[in-house]
């Protein structure tokens, strides 16, 4: 029997003297840059990139700009302040770390149910493939993807009734 765990988000990190506090500092900025980072100026977003998505140096990304080390470091601690400040006000991204645990919780349940459904109905074997799969891939069970091929007869996938029967 495999297992599947979902992605789980971590808000908050146990103290280890190993992980430098430099690098829990930049989680929880990336964390608000995912959500907030279209907020900032178009100057601020480039350092941060250089920064943090190129793995640059306060004196590279310096010397690529044309300006120096410490106005690199300043726009980058402004950028953390803005995108605190963005957090604080609007909330978004506790909000969506909420449902994504939430959701996980959900899929794991159901991954629960669906093995012990496979146990006790034995026959429902090729429905619960259907929505196992689905629940790997994001689709929905018995709806075609874009390839057309989930829930289209005619693409080798299964065709589910409406639940209303035929007359």
């Amino acid at each position: 029997m495999s297992r599947t765990f979902y992605k789980a988000i971590v808000t908050e990190v146990p103290e280890h003297p190993e992980v430098p506090g430099n690098m829990l500092k930049d989680a929880e900025f990336l964390r608000l840059w995912d959500v907030y980072g279209p907020l900032l100026t178009a100057r601020q977003r480039e350092i941060a990139d250089l920064y943090f998505n190129y793995d640059l140096s306060l004196g590279e990304i310096a010397e690529e700009k044309g300006v120096s080390r410490q106005s690199v470091s300043d726009c980058l601690h402004k950028c953390r302040a803005q995108l605190r400040a963005y957090e604080e006000k609007l909330g978004f991204s506790k909000a969506l770390e909420e449902v994504s645990l939430d959701f996980s919780r959900c899929l794991t349940r159901v991954q629960n149910w669906i093995a012990a459904q496979r146990s006790e109905h034995p026959g429902w074997g090729a429905a619960l493939d259907d929505l196992q799969d689905a629940l790997e891939s994001g689709a929905e069970p018995g709806i075609p993807d874009e390839s057309g091929a989930a829930g289209d007869p005619a693409a080798g996938g299964t065709e589910r009734g409406n639940g209303q029967g035929k007359e």
